[in-house]
C-alpha cells in the first residue's frame, strides 16, 4: 500500500519510472535535440505521476516544471532533475547521464535515489552506499567534459592529480561514490536540482559535500541557482578544499 512505502522507496519508484520512459526513446527515430527534448518531457511525466500518486500533498521542485513559490513554505519538497545530462543522453554511445529524485524536509535532504539507466543502476540513501577503497595512483578529479573549471586544475596541481572528464553532474557525483574518481570539483553554473539527489547519496556514503568556499549546500532556497559544488573523499577533503579556494 502507498501508506507504508518509505520515502526512499518512493524515490526509487519515481527514478525507475523515468528510466523506463527514457531508455526506449534512445532506440527510436528521434536524435539529437529532439531526442533530448522528448526525454526531458517523458521523464518529467513519469516522475510527476509517481509523486502525485504516492505523495500527493508534497511540493515538487523540478527543472522541467514551472517553479511554484509554495514550495518555500512547504514541509516536504521533492527536488528532481528528470534527465540530468541531456546532451549525453542524446548520444547513444554515452552512458554518463542520470535521473535525480530527492526529498527535502525539515530543512535538509532526507531521502534520495539516483538512477543511472544506461548502466541499469539505482543508488539510494538508505541503505547507505559503501565507497570502495582508493587505489594507488594519482588523485582523480571529475570535471565537466566541456567546461573544466580553473579550481579543478588547481586541485590537480596541488594534489599531483589528474582530471577525469565525465558527463552529467549526477554521474560525476556518483563516480565519487562508486570509487571511479576521488573528488568532483565544479564551478560556473548549476542549479539545486543538479546536485540535490546525488549529494544526498554522497553524504549518506560518508563523503564530504560543500560549496567551493567550504560553505554548506542549501536546498529549497528561493533562488534555484547553486552554482558550484565540491564532493570528495573525507581523507582528501582539507587538501581539496584548500586548493579549490586558492584556485578561485
Amino acid at each position: 500500500m502507498n501508506s507504508v512505502r518509505s520515502d526512499v522507496e518512493v524515490a526509487v519508484r519515481a527514478a525507475k519510472a523515468a528510466a523506463d520512459a527514457l531508455l526506449p526513446l534512445r532506440t527510436g527515430e528521434l536524435h539529437g535535440r529532439l531526442l533530448g527534448d522528448a526525454g526531458d518531457a517523458a521523464a518529467q511525466r513519469a516522475i510527476a505521476a509517481v509523486l502525485a500518486g504516492e505523495r500527493p500533498g508534497d511540493a515538487v521542485f523540478s527543472e522541467e516544471a514551472a517553479d511554484d513559490a509554495r514550495r518555500l513554505s512547504a514541509a516536504r519538497v521533492w527536488i528532481i532533475d528528470p534527465l540530468d545530462g541531456t546532451r549525453e543522453y542524446s548520444d547513444p554511445a554515452r552512458h554518463d547521464w542520470a535521473v535525480h529524485v530527492a526529498l527535502w524536509a525539515g530543512g535538509d535532504l532526507v531521502a534520495a535515489a539516483v538512477a543511472l539507466p544506461a548502466l541499469g543502476e539505482v543508488h539510494v540513501t538508505d541503505p547507505p552506499p559503501r565507497v570502495p577503497e582508493r587505489p594507488d595512483g594519482p588523485v582523480r578529479i571529475a570535471v565537466s567534459r566541456t567546461r573544466p573549471p580553473a579550481e579543478a586544475a588547481a586541485v590537480a596541481t596541488a594534489l599531483d592529480g589528474e582530471l577525469v572528464p565525465l558527463g552529467s553532474a549526477g554521474f560525476k557525483t556518483l563516480a565519487v561514490v562508486r570509487g571511479e574518481v576521488d573528488a568532483y570539483v565544479h564551478s560556473g553554473g548549476m542549479y539545486q536540482w543538479d546536485s540535490a539527489a546525488p549529494v544526498a547519496i554522497a553524504r549518506a556514503a560518508g563523503l564530504v559535500t560543500s560549496r567551493l568556499d567550504g560553505a554548506p549546500l542549501v536546498y529549497n532556497a528561493p533562488d534555484p541557482a547553486l552554482p558550484d559544488l565540491l564532493v570528495t573523499r573525507p581523507e582528501l577533503a582539507d587538501r581539496v578544499l584548500a586548493a579549490a579556494r586558492a584556485g578561485r
